[in-house]
């Protein structure tokens, strides 16, 4: 079990609205501390499961296959082994192989198409792991190639957020990490 300093809200006292989150949440990954601490903050948790996920993440004019690659690799840079456990499914509901993740997680982009490639490398800029990303005038230009600058906006704020829930996990000990996360030792 993971060991957050913060008050778990037990499944039984959650609100209803939440507590098939917590269930999905620990059929995936074995743990729903996340739901649990954020269910004492209602409002807080719809801001995350309900206005972001339902609005950008699953919605918007972006497809979502970009975003659930986006989202991916952002957990496999950070070493969010919670994230990661949720992440592959999404990966192989949205029409990823097996054999295209365990490239993904091997670092090659090789089986991916040129439009994937520029995702990937877009959420390599954006990841907490890279303090020096940018946007290249190359990046863009292949970005470029397969979006338009709204829906690279879109990605990029989807991945931001995804990213800065990420650092918020780490920092409240509410999700498990990989043993190569470069954030395991801070948050201990």
């Amino acid at each position: 079990m993971i060991d957050t300093l913060l008050t778990r809200t037990p499944r039984d006292k959650m609100a209803p609205e939440w507590r098939g989150a917590y269930d999905t949440m620990h059929k995936l990954t074995g743990d729903a501390t996340f739901v649990e601490v954020f269910a004492q903050r209602s409002d807080l948790l719809d801001l995350v499961m309900n206005k972001f996920y339902m609005t950008f993440f699953f919605a918007g004019k972006v497809a979502e296959r970009y975003k659930q690659l986006a989202r991916l690799k952002l957990s496999l840079l950070h070493g969010c082994l919670t994230c990661n456990k949720q992440n592959v499914p999404g990966a192989l509901a949205a029409g990823f192989t097996q054999g295209q993740i365990n490239a993904l997680i091997a670092g090659d982009a090789g089986p991916f198409t040129d439009a994937e490639r520029a995702v990937i490398r877009y959420a390599e800029q954006i990841a907490l792991t890279n303090a020096a990303g940018k946007m290249t005038p190359e990046l863009l230009r292949d970005l470029k190639a397969h979006f338009d600058e709204g829906q690279i906006l879109e990605l990029g704020t989807v991945m931001a957020i995804i990213s800065g829930m990420g650092k918020l996990s780490f920092v409240l000990n509410v999700v498990e990490k990989e043993d190569y996360c470069p954030f395991a030792s801070a948050a201990a």
